[in-house]
């Protein structure tokens, strides 16, 4: 077998890992990455002499699959510290608040010490509405807005949903962004609050909800590069995918590669790009996927500069100075207080910029997008010092936004690719944005592959 991997994402090395799993060293896998570094959205430097995530900082544990991955790999987890998130809302930093799904609450008790009166009244008459009644799928923001009011959405909702996809709830469908409260709504729960608090664990969960690597996530990238054993093509752009009657041909800027199979593990564009002249029609989906850019600003300060007690704060998007100015960052993470092994040298701190639509300060150069950044840092958390050590990392079209009717068009794509044999598609754009759902999707494309070898 000849398989490419087009993307050197987790995607993309993932599926390459499992490849080499099955088909052993008798299979020739190469990876094709238009960078000029693998990992994608998983980046580790060096900043202030430690390994330091400025990409994604963390996955989700509860869910098993990287958990998993990252133990037959032989990594090391670790966890974060008791140290809460913190929330800015109305001009004040409270505690984030419990007994919510992704924001949305059980009862006004969980978000009493957030909203305004008038905000609190909005969802403790939220119950006493007519029941929610849905028709496919729907805009979340629209929904939640019309059932609780602006407030919630702009103080709570907004700033969870801008960590996870760098959007908000206007922008983002019910059914794939909360797909729990969904299947609630459809089981019978007649109102947002009901459904919430069907979601709800009835007992405390044992364990943390978030690990990463003490080496940082750049580990996991070296690890499956080790042990996959595939070829390594940096800074080598697929320009076009051709069928042929036994497989296939990349077409590369000055040569043309042919392989029995393909694994395409990039963002929306490229995959709409390439599958455009061999499936049209899963090309014509993916055109419909937008994409929002960020950046995050790793700041190291001296040890011993003071950092407030919580893991850090987020942001809502209309969260302003006291002159009106309205704040650069989305969120902070104090990743010193968050992460035991950060803690005890340089004090270490990430801030994030940009939300889907909303370019704002991305528009700044770097120096003055560290600037901005550290005058936010400054107003939030009482931070002045001068940092020993700063890296800009830009994210540009890196997040898809999971828009309403997002499931029946991964459906598309997928029924349509399915038609073809010898052709696989994995990554972020299909079945969730973090790490665990990336590793489940990559697994599941590489599967397809090995129980179609032979097809084609």
């Amino acid at each position: 077998m000849r398989i490419a991997v087009v993307g050197g994402g987790v995607s993309g090395l993932t599926a390459a890992y499992r490849l080499r799993r099955r088909f052993g060293d008798g299979a020739t896998i190469t990876v094709f990455e238009s960078g000029e570094t693998l990992g994608g959205k998983l980046r580790t430097v060096e900043l202030a002499g430690l390994r330091f995530d400025v990409g994604a900082e963390a996955f989700v544990v509860r869910r098993p699959e990287a958990r998993e991955l990252a133990e037959e790999l032989g990594l090391e987890l670790t966890h974060p510290t008791g140290a809460r998130s913190t929330l800015r809302a109305g001009g004040q930093q409270v505690g984030m608040p419990g007994g919510t799904v992704m924001g949305v609450p059980a009862s006004a008790g969980s978000v009493a010490g957030l909203l305004s009166d008038d905000g609190r009244r909005r969802v403790a008459a939220e119950a006493g509405l007519p029941p929610v009644s849905l028709e496919g799928d729907v805009s979340l923001g629209a929904l939640l807005r019309e059932r609780f009011g602006d407030e919630l959405v702009d103080r709570l909702v907004d700033p969870l949903l801008g960590g996870v996809y760098a959007g908000g709830a206007d922008g983002l469908g019910l059914r794939a962004t909360l797909p729990g409260l969904a299947t609630a709504l459809d089981s019978g729960a007649s109102t947002l609050t009901a459904a919430a608090a069907s979601q709800l664990p009835t007992s405390p969960t044992p364990g943390p909800v978030f690990g990463t690597l003490r080496g940082g996530l750049g580990t996991l990238v070296d690890r499956l590069v080790e042990l996959g054993k595939p070829e390594i093509r940096l800074s080598t752009l697929v320009k076009g995918l051709r069928r042929r009657p036994e497989g296939w041909t990349l077409e590369l800027t000055d040569e043309a590669v042919d392989v029995d199979a393909v694994l395409l593990a990039v963002p929306a564009p490229a995959a709409r790009r390439l599958l455009e002249p061999v499936v049209p029609a899963a090309s014509a989906a993916l055109g419909e996927v937008e994409l929002a850019s960020m950046a995050v600003v790793a700041l190291a300060f001296p040890p011993g500069t003071e950092l407030p007690g919580a893991s850090g704060v987020l942001i809502g998007a209309k969260e302003r100075y006291p002159d009106g100015k309205p704040l650069a960052a989305k969120a902070f993470t104090f990743s010193s207080r968050k992460w035991a092994h950060l803690d005890g040298g340089p004090v270490l701190v990430r801030g994030s910029v940009g939300r889907f639509g909303e370019p704002g300060a991305l528009r700044a150069d770097d120096d003055e997008l560290v600037r901005l950044v550290r005058a936010d840092l400054a107003e939030l958390a009482g931070v002045t010092a001068e940092p020993i050590d700063v890296r800009v990392t830009r994210w540009g079209g890196g997040l898809p936004q999971y828009g309403v009717g997002h499931l029946d068009l991964v459906d598309r794509v997928e029924r349509a690719v399915a038609d073809v044999p010898g052709l696989e598609i994995t990554g972020a754009t299909f079945h969730g944005v973090g790490i665990p759902a990336c590793v489940d999707t990559a697994t599941r494309a590489a599967s397809r592959i090995t129980s179609g070898a032979g097809r084609g």
